[in-house]
């Protein structure tokens, strides 16, 4: 027989979910409900309308609600601030910067839960697994499009007052770090196409969903052949999932699950009693959901996560592939731009000093694109060997250059040798703040609630950001009328967390790189306002994880041991790239190797 999920959203109490004889004599009277059960129980309402239509239905619960356990209610759809006994490396909870860290969060493991009940009912030999439905109300449908947008087991989808170009989802639970960056909900249900998907609004966000949306929606479904497979309809009536729109969400199963019901009236029932309902008792206890099961619950996803990722570390150019695939794509994701094109990069000189040997420039690259300018230094040397070094220090271009206004040691030896030097401020160093100090904490949206999904979920994270006005200095470098020979990429001073995630995303624009790691990982950071917090770098390698990204393009690493980069040194023998690791800076020894095709005699390790 068909099957039918249905999610319930924040709805009180969950499956147990009793709206009162007050509440449901007052929408009687206004005509949204007809009867007194089915509209003071209007979740088991739609569940036995479902299965008197010739459905199997699952109705199961969200984090918290009701037997919904391994994270309470408050943690799950409340949580407001920040728990420091739960945010150190070693020992941390949900909503932390480590499980930020770990792409760990109430949306992902709610639609795991949904995904998980699709497989429970594909195994059951009474459910046929190609007439599969979902459908829920508010956070419900959230779940119903996120589900049904990654699960194409799903057949049709009717997400009840969620859809809309307003807002896109309040709770901690319906929201992530990157989920809507440049997108939103509108597009998550497009992604259902071509399967059919109808939506309800009402007197909330969702007033609008006639005109704002649906139109693009059907341009969609009208450009995947399917233009009656998507339908949204407003019901003037509050935030609800109520008898109106059931009577729509009916009709849409009865056609695309294929029901065969020539007439569907909603009658009135038995409702199941929470002691009926619940699934824990005496001889079956809840588990637990205390701080300690929570930190055990979380580890022991990491530990699986970790498993899972250690198992993609290169051995030979076909594994090399596969981990660039994954591990690249996840970057691509947490990054969210690749290398400008030629000509995307527009540049402004703003001063020009002559100096005994070279010349100094300032200037704007622009990202026209985005509309991001970044205030840029260059040093051109009279003797120039056609090869470019961007020199990128933490705390700005100005560390190019000592107190006393000279080339710093290392610049000026490479300026000697011919080599012209790019660098740049990135977002919130130097001439972005009033100071010319980087600042000390990320920006974050305001919101009293301290989520980190509430900015990173709609804002690129700010290592990201900074890894962007890099990858548009590369690009203006790679691509320069003068056509360089070569770039190579050097990150000191606290720049390795992002030029790290550029170099690896423009390695094969880039003949060496050069990362002063300082020992830094991603995995130390214990709060979410930390300007290097870089949601799912630890999930996806650490930094190192990433530098692996960076071969076969020649590689050193500073401040780093052979035992400290595994990773590294497993996909610099994959690709027979030349690397470098030096336990501390040497100023000859990068200049030096910047100019060699091979490995500097001398070095700390090789290997």
């Amino acid at each position: 027989m068909p099957a039918v999920l249905c999610p319930h959203g924040h709805w009180a109490d969950g499956r147990f979910h009793d709206h009162g004889e007050a509440a449901v004599r007052k929408e009687i009277e206004t005509g949204a409900e007809q009867f007194p059960v089915g509209g003071r129980h209007p979740l088991q309402a739609r569940c036995v309308q479902l299965a008197r239509m010739g459905c199997m239905v699952f109705l199961y619960d969200m984090m918290g609600y009701a037997d919904g356990g391994s994270f309470s209610f408050e943690l799950a759809h409340r949580f407001a601030e920040q728990r420091p006994e739960l945010s150190s490396p070693d020992h941390w909870g949900m909503f932390s910067a480590q499980s930020e860290l770990r792409c760990l969060n109430i949306l992902g493991l709610q639609t795991w839960n949904s995904i998980r009940a699709v497989d429970w009912l594909t195994s059951r030999e009474d459910c046929d697994a190609e007439r599969i439905g979902v459908t829920g109300a508010s956070g419900g449908g959230t779940q119903t499009f996120m589900l049904a947008a990654l699960d194409d087991r799903i057949t049709a989808a009717f997400p009840a007052v969620m859809v809309s170009t307003a807002m896109q989802g309040g709770c901690t639970c319906e929201n992530a770090s990157y989920l809507r960056v440049n997108t939103g909900n509108i597009e998550f249900a497009a992604l259902v196409a071509p399967r059919p998907i109808f939506m309800s609004g009402a007197n909330d966000w969702t007033v609008e969903i006639e005109t704002k949306g649906l139109p693009q929606l059907r341009q969609h479904f009208e450009m995947m052949g399917c233009p009656d497979h998507v339908d949204a309809k407003y019901f003037d009536f509050p935030h609800n999932f109520n008898a109106k729109s059931r009577m729509m969400m009916y009709q849409f199963f009865n056609t695309f699950l294929k029901l065969g019901q020539s007439e569907i009236v909603e009658r009135d029932y038995i409702p199941l009693t929470r002691e009926e309902a619940t699934v824990f008792d005496a001889q079956h206890p809840a588990p637990a959901t205390d701080a300690a099961a929570e930190v055990a619950l979380l580890q022991s996803l990491d530990a699986a996560s970790r498993a899972r990722i250690e198992s993609l570390y290169p051995t030979d150019a076909d594994s090399m592939t596969e981990y660039r695939r994954v591990i690249g794509g996840a970057l691509e994701v947490m990054v969210g731009r690749t290398l400008p094109a030629a000509g995307a990069i527009e540049y402004e000189k703003l001063t020009e000093t002559e100096h005994d040997g070279y010349k100094s420039y300032t200037a704007r690259i622009r990202n026209s694109a985005y509309s991001e300018d970044v205030p840029a230094a260059f040093v051109f040397p009279a003797n120039w060997n056609s090869q470019v070094v961007l020199w990128i220090d933490g705390e700005g271009k100005s560390k190019l250059y000592s107190a006393d206004g000279t080339l710093i040691p290392p610049v000026a030896a490479l300026v000697a040798a011919g080599y012209a030097i790019g660098s740049v401020d990135v977002l919130y160093t130097g001439e972005f703040t009033e100071n010319g100090q980087p600042i000390t904490q990320a920006r974050f949206v305001n919101n009293p609630r301290e989520f980190a999904g509430y900015t990173a979920g709609y804002n690129h994270p700010l290592p990201a950001q900074r890894a962007h006005d890099l990858l548009s200095l590369i690009s203006f470098a790679k691509h320069h009328q003068n056509q360089p020979s070569a770039l190579h990429l050097v990150a000191v001073n606290g720049a390795a967390p992002y030029a790290v995630a550029a170099a690896a995303i423009a390695h094969d624009s880039l003949s060496s790189v050069v990362l002063n790691t300082e020992g830094f990982r991603f995995a130390n950071i214990t709060e979410i306002r930390d300007v290097n917090l870089l949601p799912g770098a630890v999930k996806y390698g650490d930094l190192p994880g990433i530098a692996a990204l960076i071969f076969p393009t020649r590689l050193m690493l500073v401040a780093e041991t052979p035992q400290s980069i595994g990773v590294v040194q497993k996909a610099r023998r994959a690709t027979g790239g030349q690397m470098q690791v030096l336990r501390e800076w040497q100023d000859d020894t990068v200049v030096n190797w910047i100019q060699r095709p091979s490995p500097v005699k001398g070095s700390q390790a090789h290997d």
